[in-house]
């Protein structure tokens, strides 16, 4: 039995693959549709992408070539093309015996990804004033030095992963509690030299 695509998480390891998602606009539709039970259409990606939805539609077809997204099952309309990611979520890891070619791959996708959400935080900044006081003060940005084991440091990451399970958009979209809105977070955990 094939899982649903909800519950199915990827992991990108194939240096062809990590280099085909290593654009901005490829990343935005990832996002976007991980975050939409049912899909998207190239319409809808492309407001979010800020391309034509026939630039979108390019995007999506070589997303779908390399497995990470797929057509989802008509609303009604056989002439509109709905499109799903391929699971809610996805990770990369070209694996730690990866060559020079794998490592260049995911060194440019985490790079492209790194750079969007840069861009989330500047955007947060040039608008911060404007933010509602409870947006203003639930934000964070925190710097924090821990002292781990491998182990621990791999139970640390598998606890927090697990804090976000409840709260991913596409669980929630649909009982979304009023005045709830999208919220970028960024957890990285990189040991130092």
């Amino acid at each position: 039995m094939t899982e649903a695509p909800e519950q199915r998480r990827l992991t990108i390891s194939d240096p062809q693959v990590m280099r085909a998602l290593a654009h901005p606009a490829r990343i935005a539709i990832m996002e976007f549709l991980s975050t939409r039970e049912g899909g998207a259409t190239a319409t809808e990606c492309a407001e979010i992408a800020g391309l034509s939805p026939s630039a979108t539609s390019y995007h999506l077809r070589a997303l779908a070539k390399f497995g990470l997204v797929e057509q989802a099952p008509s609303r009604g309309d056989a002439r509109e093309r709905v499109w799903r990611s391929f699971g809610p979520s996805w990770m990369v890891d070209a694996g730690q015996a990866a060559g020079p070619e794998a490592r260049a791959a995911e060194r440019a996708l985490v790079e492209a990804h790194s750079a969007r959400d840069m861009e989330r935080v500047r955007d947060w900044l040039r608008r911060a004033g404007d933010e509602p006081a409870e947006w203003y003060e639930a934000a964070l940005f925190s710097d924090t030095l821990l002292l781990l084991t491998a182990e621990e440091l791999a139970e640390l990451n598998a606890k927090v992963m697990a804090l976000f399970v409840p709260y991913r958009q596409r669980n929630r979209v649909a009982h979304a509690p009023e005045r709830a809105r999208s919220v970028a977070v960024q957890y990285r955990a990189l040991p130092l030299a």
